[in-house]
């Protein structure tokens, strides 16, 4: 329901967008500020609308974020959208930082290379490095990044065999049980809507809990915990469970990386009438 709203917002506002257009030829803050000055207010007044509507709407905003990143373009490529973006993280209790605007929508789909672009949770802490560092993102900004996993649930299917048929060494035991009574089954129907949060005390804020919850073995997908045994991701997790701000500091700076990961600027791709998908001509 939640991923349904979020895109007809985005349906809606996009012809608003499409006037606001000024042909400039790369990213920069403030990008809307001649042709429309309060486009960002407006957008902004909107997620506010939405997220007290459909709090997971915010959850599933984040999500998005790693999954067009990641790629070769961004899916959704409206500035304003990043807006959205960034404004739905201070709804979840996020730091509040400024991304730049003005990018264009590809003129192709890239739903085949997702799954191929983005992190797994069965991948090893190496892999995930490896494709984040590969998009500029540093070791410290990839810690910070998987932060994210504070808020929102993973659904059954994803975490089963961390507990089935025997529980993962790492796991805190008491926290394994809970997690074969939220997974009863270790062959769950993967249309059903069995979950987990990912962080049980805090589900719905961004902060810092999430490391915490690592440093007494209840990570929740495999490459989570992988975080606390690393030598190169371990200082970071003690770092961000020790300071909240200082998880904040990091996450803003690593999302501004990853929001400007092959942007279309200027002339180069198009403005999509839906976002959801390519201009027919």
């Amino acid at each position: 329901m939640a991923r349904t709203i979020s895109s007809a917002l985005i349906f809606l506002l996009l012809p608003l967008l499409l006037q606001f257009y000024s042909g400039k030829s790369e990213l920069q803050f403030n990008y809307y500020a001649q042709s429309c000055p309060r486009a960002e207010e407006i957008i902004k007044e909107q997620v506010v609308k939405l997220y007290s509507k459909h709090g997971n709407t915010a959850v599933s905003w984040v999500r998005n974020l790693f999954h067009d990143c990641m790629v070769k373009t961004l899916r959704i490529k409206t500035g304003n959208v990043r807006d959205l973006i960034s404004e739905m993280l201070l709804q979840l209790g996020g730091p509040r930082f400024e991304m730049k605007t003005g990018r264009r929508d590809s003129t192709e789909s890239y739903g085949a290379a997702v799954e191929d672009s983005i992190p797994n949770h069965n991948d090893s802490i190496s892999l995930v490095l490896s494709r984040f560092q590969s998009i500029g993102v540093d070791v410290e900004g990839t810690v910070a990044l998987l932060g994210s996993h504070s808020v929102g649930r993973v659904h059954c299917v994803n975490l089963v065999h961390r507990i089935y048929p025997t529980v993962d060494p790492t796991m805190d035991p008491d926290y394994a049980e809970y997690l074969k009574r939220r997974c009863p089954t270790p062959d769950p129907d993967p249309q059903a809507v069995l979950y987990s949060r990912n962080d049980r005390e805090t589900p719905m804020i961004l902060d810092n809990n999430y490391y915490k919850n690592l440093l007494g073995h209840k990570g929740l997908l495999m490459v989570d915990q992988q975080l606390t045994s690393d030598p190169l991701t371990s200082p970071y997790v003690e770092k961000m469970a020790a300071d909240n701000g200082y998880f904040h500091d990091q996450f803003s700076r690593a999302v501004v990386l990853l929001s400007e990961n092959n942007p279309l600027t200027g002339d180069q791709g198009e403005i999509r009438k839906d976002c959801r998908f390519v201009n027919s001509n």
